[in-house]
């Protein structure tokens, strides 16, 4: 074996002791600083690692979100991981939680008075909710008078869509509306 192999063997032993230590999402870029290393050869080392794990029958998967990673269980291994640790498992989502979620994701950051806005009811305790369930969290604060808090989606988010990055997301319902009745309205004139 070559020396160059055996550094890139160990960076990956290196990476995935300190992925499946964590137990969070960390960094590529304190990866890199930990590993001695660039962030571009993390990032190659985690795709390496997700061809390793992420495979049907393995237990764990290596998420990729944003800028950062994380070792987690593989969705198909959810329900004995749950019997296991008698973990309850969480209650669904309502409707008017999802919807200033989706309000929150597609627009973020943004005040509470623009979800209201947006949906037409007051949502203060929807927004303690999800700031509870991890899926939202502050942004800071607008600098208009009364300095409103401004509110982002976070990795939680991510992780709970299985997405990597919030450009991940589907297009809205309205852009694909207004396009069709573009087209068809052309076709009436």
């Amino acid at each position: 074996m070559e020396a160059s192999d055996l550094k890139k063997e160990e960076m990956l032993g290196a990476l995935e002791a300190i992925l499946f230590a964590c137990g969070e999402p960390i960094g590529v870029d304190k990866l890199a600083e930990a590993l001695e290393t660039g962030e571009e050869a993390v990032l190659e080392a985690a795709e390496t690692l997700e061809k390793k794990f992420n495979t049907p029958q393995s237990g764990i998967h290596l998420l990729q979100l944003d800028n950062s990673l994380q070792l987690c269980t593989n969705p198909a291994y959810i329900a004995p991981v749950r019997a296991a640790l008698d973990l309850r498992r969480n209650t669904p989502l309502s409707q008017a939680a999802m919807e200033v979620l989706a309000v929150i994701a597609y627009n973020q950051p943004v005040t509470k008075a623009f979800v209201e806005q947006v949906r037409g009811v007051d949502c203060s305790g929807v927004i303690g909710s999800l700031m509870l369930k991890g899926l939202i969290e502050e942004r800071g604060r607008l600098e208009l008078p009364g300095r409103p808090l401004l509110y982002g989606t976070t990795e939680s988010f991510l992780r709970c869509l299985n997405i990597r990055s919030l450009s991940e997301l589907p297009p809205l319902p309205q852009k694909e509306e207004a396009a069709s009745e573009g087209a068809d309205g052309g076709e009436d004139a």
